[in-house]
């Protein structure tokens, strides 16, 4: 049965006062005089309509995570870095958040894991009393925002569970600003804090639990400034659980003697679509960072990225790892991602099938401008049919020596695994029973012998599959705080 089409819905009011009425600027006057207005501006700045029915949660964290001017690390669309509902999907696929919406637990995750600082809590974990005390420190500040989800129905609007950023508080009403994404339906408003909580303090029929609020605040650096992954490669997945559940089993189940065993028993059962992830994350980086004509920012981006891989690459299971895999012949350098993507890239620009295509005469040379970062120059020819295109791209790279021919030095899938494993908890090897390799694979794995830079990007990382593994397992309700190392 077809539905009739909307143009918005009257606002309820009371309980609620339209923002930009008569009485809406007045309190928001008021509200400005007191000081409990100053997060406003930012999220004003940066508010923005929820794409879809369902994805109020997805834009209401697109709002904040904007309006804290945090670097999402990839791309968005052109060349501009920028948080978008269509980012957020690491912790539940778009497609199931705009057909059944997304919980709580669910929206914090994607907070944590898009690097955000967050406090959450369900009513049943707070009081009314420390709820506004929040709100004021929020409204008080521009570096710190709440999100909150209420059920409508309190504030006699039509639908049920829904996301929305809290705006400003005026203390003498003791009402607060709801930013409400979904603004085909309803403008901003003024509520009563009272009424909000009460909104808030409701089941969520789909988990059972309380809803409630959450302040989120910029962390001192963005993390995952060169290994944060989106999870939009379906391998990511299944690479996460085998991580997390299979290799700590393996491990302990082996009698190893050396650390070239246990990378043995990781290795070699590793997912069959394993090659597939790491060259996916190699093409990301390439695509990220394949521009010849890098901006000033975008240079010292690439620099940071340079600095960060030397520092893996000195690490002593990076050696370990790398001696490893040449041992068993593995082939994945980013040459081969490099070839990969150029092909890639043919097949969209021609519309044919990238079986068709190959790409030969791949050389890697090492560049440096004056005053300029180093990157390496990775250069494909994609041949179809008869015709031949050359393709150039660039790369980060630590190596000063590289030079075209068989015995070139560039960023290959062994830092990947490096990261990987770092990122893995120390409990993964509890297992081990020669006591003496316990603890040498203690020591490779050491978080305080790693500098600063790649320390944040392996907690990043293990973040990310501590949060998709309380995911997976349907614990991301019960757990609301970030994971503790």
């Amino acid at each position: 049965m077809a539905m009739a089409s909307l143009y918005r819905r009257s606002l309820p009011s009371p309980p609620a006062i339209d923002f930009s009425s008569a009485e809406g600027k007045l309190i928001f006057n008021e509200a400005l005089q007191k000081g409990t207005m100053e997060g406003f501006f930012r999220l004003i700045s940066y508010f923005q309509t929820q794409s879809e029915p369902a994805f109020c949660g997805l834009a209401s964290l697109s709002v904040v995570l904007n309006a804290l001017s945090i670097d999402p690390g990839r791309k968005w669309k052109g060349p501009w870095r920028w948080f978008d509902e269509s980012m957020l999907d690491c912790c539940e696929p778009l497609e199931v958040v705009k057909d059944k919406g997304i919980s709580f637990g669910k929206v914090v995750c994607l907070a944590h894991c898009s690097g955000a600082k967050v406090e959450a809590f369900r009513t049943n974990q707070s009081t009314i009393d420390n709820f506004r005390n929040f709100v004021v420190k929020c409204s008080t500040s521009d570096n710190c925002h709440m999100i909150s989800t209420y059920h409508r129905e309190i504030f006699k609007q039509t639908g049920t569970g829904h996301f929305s950023p809290i705006g400003g508080y005026n203390a003498e009403r003791d009402m607060a600003l709801i930013l409400d994404v979904a603004r085909f339906k309803y403008p901003p408003h003024w509520v009563p804090l009272k009424l909000l909580w009460e909104a808030m303090d409701s089941i969520d029929e789909s988990t059972g639990k309380r809803r409630g609020f959450m302040l989120i605040s910029r962390p001192h650096r963005e993390p995952g400034l060169l290994y944060t992954l989106s999870c939009k490669d379906e391998s990511w997945i299944n690479i996460a659980q085998y991580l997390k559940e299979d290799v700590p089993r393996l491990v302990s189940s082996q009698n190893v003697d050396s650390v070239e065993k246990i990378l043995s028993v990781v290795f070699k059962s590793l997912p069959s679509n394993f090659n597939q992830f790491i060259r996916w994350v190699a093409e990301v980086r390439i695509t990220e960072d394949g521009n010849q004509n890098l901006s000033p920012e975008e240079k010292s981006r690439l620099k940071l990225k340079q600095v960060v891989l030397k520092e893996v690459q000195e690490t002593e299971l990076f050696k370990h790892i790398s001696k490893y895999l040449s041992s068993v012949g593995y082939e994945d350098s980013l040459a081969y991602a490099a070839a990969k993507a150029c092909c890639q890239g043919a097949e969209i620009l021609s519309g044919t099938s990238s079986k068709e295509f190959c790409c030969r005469e791949t050389c890697v040379k090492c560049v440096k401008g004056p005053g300029e970062a180093e990157g390496t120059v990775v250069t494909g020819v994609v041949v179809h049919g008869g015709s031949e295109q050359k393709v150039d791209l660039l790369v980060p790279s630590t190596q000063t020596d590289c030079e075209c021919g068989s015995e070139e030095n560039y960023p290959s899938g062994n830092d990947v695994f490096t990261v990987l494993v770092l990122a893995l908890p120390a409990q993964t090897w509890s297992g081990i029973k020669d006591p003496a390799l316990m603890q040498e694979m203690k020591q490779l794995i050491s978080m305080a012998s790693l500098p600063t830079m790649l320390q944040e990007e392996v907690l990043h990382l293990r973040r990310q599959l501590q949060l998709l593994k309380r995911c997976q397992e349907n614990k991301e309700e019960e757990d609301l705080a970030a994971p503790a190392f």
